[in-house]
């Protein structure tokens, strides 16, 4: 197994696409469908790696972000945002340790895919990035 990714996305076809491709790429993974379930699977599993989408209902994707950093046992676990067009991340929300890449949709899987082996292929002091699907 190539690690365990939780994909948190309040639209469903984004969790079955990006399940899909990253179950096809050898991954585990768990889905949730707003922040807070997200953060409950994420502390319970303790994934590899979270993506999360920005805009969702009870706990949107920063506050996700923010929520595993001020927690030790998830302060380590790197994060890739989804953001749909219109919506972006502030340069505080930017300095979250813990954000390793962002995504505007739409996006490509392949991309996403892409970023989440670099980024568990990393060092854990790795610096975010951004990225636009073309």
């Amino acid at each position: 197994m190539a690690g365990r990714i939780l994909v948190v996305d309040d639209e469903a076809h984004i969790l079955h696409v990006l399940s899909l491709k990253l179950r096809n790429a050898g991954y585990e993974v768990f889905t949730a469908v707003d922040g807070e379930d997200g953060y409950e699977l994420a502390a319970q599993h303790l994934p590899d790696l979270v993506i999360t989408d920005l805009q969702m209902p009870y706990m949107t994707g920063v506050e996700l972000c923010r929520a595993l950093a001020n927690n030790a046992s998830t302060a380590h676990i790197p994060v890739l945002i989804l953001t749909a067009r219109g919506y972006a991340l502030d340069d505080d929300d930017l300095k979250i340790g813990n954000i390793k890449g962002v995504f505007r949709k739409p996006f490509s899987p392949r991309a996403v895919l892409q970023c989440v082996k670099e980024t568990l292929a990393a060092p854990a002091s790795g610096t975010g990035s951004s990225s636009e699907a073309a």
